[in-house]
């Protein structure tokens, strides 16, 4: 029987730094694998099974969670380097030389410092609603009020990831109940309690870009890299996926409308489409 995101097992491996982590693996071999590393506050099964199963149809998918996130063991790292370091661990541990990295919000930070700190280790790199040192955080103040939650309800993913029109609702609900597929060996969210801790790390992340010239770190980047986010990212300013695209070498950035943080998840098939077709160009 083929697995699919819904039915693929959840596995642990021990890794050289002693943290036993959680991952998911299914789909065609033969090529580098599709690394996909979530959101602030988010499990394996935030990811959206529309995207995942495309995806293992021509590549291996690998789902990962970082120490103390969801079902890893560990405490919550206290950087956004470090972090990155882990995947490189746990990639060691998993035989595994080299990826497509692609990073979600706060997932997208770490690939972007995995990329830069084990180069090696990245083919091509998708950096989804996210930003770099520097980046802006959005300026609602109902962001904050809304991410706080101890537990995110449908109401308020809609808010803080898809549009505002009533075809973006549509499609956050959607998104939703496909979320919500997988009935056994659940992987948990994160925990409020790990969130509190591991936001220190995004805002250091942020204030760590030099004042003068916050994105020349971005040169060292010359991996072939998508940028995606939606037009109105409440989350990360969607300003901050423009500055990405000026200052990775070889980057391209693309937009979608009437979107916001999770634009990949309000319009799946076509991410699949120009995921599948940067991966493989």
């Amino acid at each position: 029987m083929t697995e699919t995101h819904v039915s693929t097992p959840t596995r642990f491996i021990q890794a050289a730094d002693g943290v036993k982590y959680a991952y998911r693996r299914w789909g065609k071999s033969g090529q580098a694998p599709v690394l996909l590393i979530q959101h602030y506050r988010a499990g394996m099964d935030h990811w959206d099974p529309l995207i995942t199963d495309a995806l293992a149809e021509e590549r291996e998918v690998i789902l990962f969670n970082g120490r103390g996130i969801a079902s890893s063991d560990g405490d919550p790292r206290d950087t956004i380097e470090q972090m990155a370091d882990d995947i490189a661990t746990f990639l060691d541990a998993i035989d595994v030389p080299q990826v497509d990295a692609v990073g979600f919000s706060i997932g997208g930070m770490q690939v972007q410092e995995l990329t830069i700190r084990h180069p090696e280790k990245v083919r091509k790199l998708v950096l989804l609603g996210t930003g770099p040192r520097g980046l802006i955080l959005g300026s609602d103040p109902r962001v904050k009020e809304v991410a706080s939650h101890p537990e995110l309800v449908l109401e308020d993913f809609l808010f803080l990831f898809f549009g505002r029109s009533e075809e973006a609702v549509k499609a956050g609900q959607a998104f939703w109940e496909r979320r919500h597929q997988r009935t056994e060996d659940v992987d948990p969210p994160t925990s409020f309690e790990v969130a509190i801790k591991q936001w220190p790390a995004v805002e250091a992340y942020r204030d760590s870009a030099d004042p003068d010239r916050p994105f020349d770190y971005l040169h060292a980047l010359d991996h072939p890299t998508l940028i995606l986010n939606g037009i109105d990212d409440i989350m990360i300013d969607t300003i901050s996926s423009l500055d990405m695209a000026k200052n990775i070498r070889d980057s391209q950035l693309i937009l979608y409308p009437d979107s916001g943080h999770g634009a990949h998840f309000q319009y799946p098939e076509r991410f699949v489409k120009h995921l599948k077709q940067f991966l493989s160009e």
